[in-house]
């Protein structure tokens, strides 16, 4: 871990605004002091290059004027398997005073305290929305102010500057939490600020900064896309750069400035399998000189602006939660101008499995009335520094000896009647740990699975999704993966809008060669299933 300088800035990011059903949790708030706990610079600064474990509570900005605030949203029903899209209603709890947000540390934290497991809730996204402002790169939506994915980076901003807060603005939370149980659960949004007040001293030398929000899919509704094992190059795909005809309409990963400004922080949220987030700008008829200090960073019209990239502590890879992103220090700064373009990609590791569903996200504060380094001239790609190391509930990694049912090509096959429902969260027939069968169906037929679990209201949605066999290790944030040679997967099967696939059925291809296939549900990794296409 790079040593890191007070103020850092820090983007924990995923998901867009869906204006769905209300939550029925309730809400609490309580002040915790003005004292600061520790120092941003002494907790980091002080890290192991490869911390096994991590204080969250403990990253507080230490200035002066500072107040560190706790708040809750909740406590919140999961249901079993939920894996819906909600809204909150306008209960959100925020400070009472106007002032300046300098840091916030998101958690998810059930009723007595405890964080729950990855592998047992997972914090798809959070997003929270301030009504009273409109979003600067989609101005359909409010503005999005601050969100949390299941990596949980720590947001700061640097030393000086603040975003400015007024206590009659409206917050929303968009998220998303995904129960991979079959038992209901309760849990709470937790997010500590750390504030200071308009009446403070402090606050008069606080500049205001804004939120820039740069998504591969931005203004998407469920903003995500597919990277495919084997797809792009050399094992890595590149999202947009590598898909095909990706936007059908205007380009989406782009956002052109309306103002001048120095953009004063950056970091990026993607989702397991991912390696990198980038940020460029381009500016038209720019370029740097031969043997500048920005010449390596500059191609043609457009300079490298920054790279989040992805620490993995899983022991296994680029392959689960277990991670911390990469963001800038509090000396990057950029000089940007009214007319100049930002544009992101994402890169993803595919060389042993495809990733659905993923996404790519960079966050960015941007001031106005100041000054930065103009990345023409000045080279501003610099390494980045991360804000936690491995996070106690990534502990179940999963693939260990334990198995959940026998080898599938060890069993006997029956022929099938060309159909697979899912009902109780079993695929019938063929469930690895309910059935000592395995259907088949001969080359060139197909099998229909259908969820029989889709309900109304939050719904229970499943997936097919191909696992190399005999995939029958034991549950955990690494395993099962989508890494089987043969790859299909039949999206969400559910009715509930994204992100499903508004469908209940799905068809095995009916070109698979013969063998014994095993998959999973992605959204319920617990369940497994196999068959066989005979001769």
């Amino acid at each position: 871990m790079h040593n890191a300088t007070r103020g850092i800035f820090v983007a924990a990011a995923a998901g867009a605004l869906v204006l769905s059903a209300c939550s029925k949790g309730s809400t609490t708030a309580e002040t915790t002091g003005t004292q600061a706990k520790s120092d941003i610079t002494a907790t980091l600064a002080t890290t192991q290059a490869d911390p096994t474990t991590a204080d969250m509570a403990a990253m507080v900005i230490d200035r002066p004027g500072v107040q560190h605030l706790h708040f809750s949203y909740g406590p919140i029903k999961i249901f079993p398997g939920q894996n819906n899209i909600d809204i909150s209603g306008g209960n959100v709890p925020k400070p009472a005073v106007d002032g300046y947000i300098v840091g916030i540390r998101p958690n998810l934290v059930r009723q007595d305290g405890t964080v729950p497991g990855v592998d047992v809730l997972h914090l798809h996204h959070g997003v929270w929305l301030n009504l009273g402002r409109q979003d600067l790169t989609a101005p359909g939506l409010p503005e999005r102010l601050f969100a949390t994915g299941e990596e949980k980076t720590v947001i700061m901003t640097p030393d000086g500057y603040g975003y400015p807060f007024k206590a009659t603005d409206g917050w929303l939370i968009n998220y998303m939490i995904h129960n991979l149980q079959p038992t209901v659960d309760e849990v709470s949004l937790t997010y500590d600020l750390d504030f200071i007040p308009k009446t403070d001293p402090a606050a008069a030398t606080t500049k205001p900064v804004l939120p820039v929000w740069m998504d591969v899919q931005n203004g998407e509704t469920y903003p995500v896309f597919d990277a495919l094992k084997g797809s792009g190059t050399n094992g890595l795909y590149t999202y947009p750069k590598d898909a095909t005809n990706p936007y059908k309409g205007r380009q989406k990963n782009t956002w052109t400035l309306d103002r001048d400004g120095v953009l004063v922080g950056s970091g990026g949220h993607l989702h397991p399998g991912g390696i990198y987030d980038d940020l460029y700008l381009t500016r038209a008829g720019a370029s740097a000189a031969p043997g500048s200090a920005a010449a390596d960073t500059v191609d043609g019209d457009t300079a490298h602006l920054f790279r989040s990239e992805a620490k993995y502590w899983e022991p296994a890879g680029a392959v689960s939660w277990d991670v911390a992103m990469t963001v800038t220090g509090s000396d990057w700064k950029v000089n940007v101008k009214k007319g100049d373009m930002l544009s992101m990609q994402t890169t993803y590791d595919v060389s042993n499995a495809s990733w659905y569903e993923s996404m790519g996200i960079m966050n960015q504060w941007l001031a106005t009335g100041d000054d930065g380094k103009d990345p023409f001239v000045d080279k501003v790609d610099t390494p980045g520094q991360i804000t936690h190391g491995h996070l106690p509930e990534n502990n179940n990694h999963g693939n260990t000896d334990k198995v959940i049912g026998p080898d599938p090509a060890t069993l006997t096959a029956i022929p099938a009647d060309g159909k697979v429902n899912i009902l109780d969260f079993v695929y019938s027939p063929g469930d690895m740990e309910n059935y000592q069968t395995v259907p088949s169906v001969k080359e060139g037929q197909t099998l229909t699975f259908t969820n029989s679990d889709d309900k109304t209201g939050n719904g229970l949605w499943h997936t097919i999704t191909a696992c190399k066999a005999p995939c029958n290790r034991s549950t955990g944030i690494a395993y099962p993966l989508a890494n089987a040679d043969i790859q299909f997967d039949s999206g969400e099967l559910g009715t509930g809008g994204p992100p499903t696939a508004d469908r209940v059925t799905w068809t095995t291809p009916a070109d698979l060669p013969t063998g014994t296939y095993t998959y999973f549900c992605r959204i319920h990794p617990f369940m497994r299933g196999s068959f066989q296409v005979t001769p």
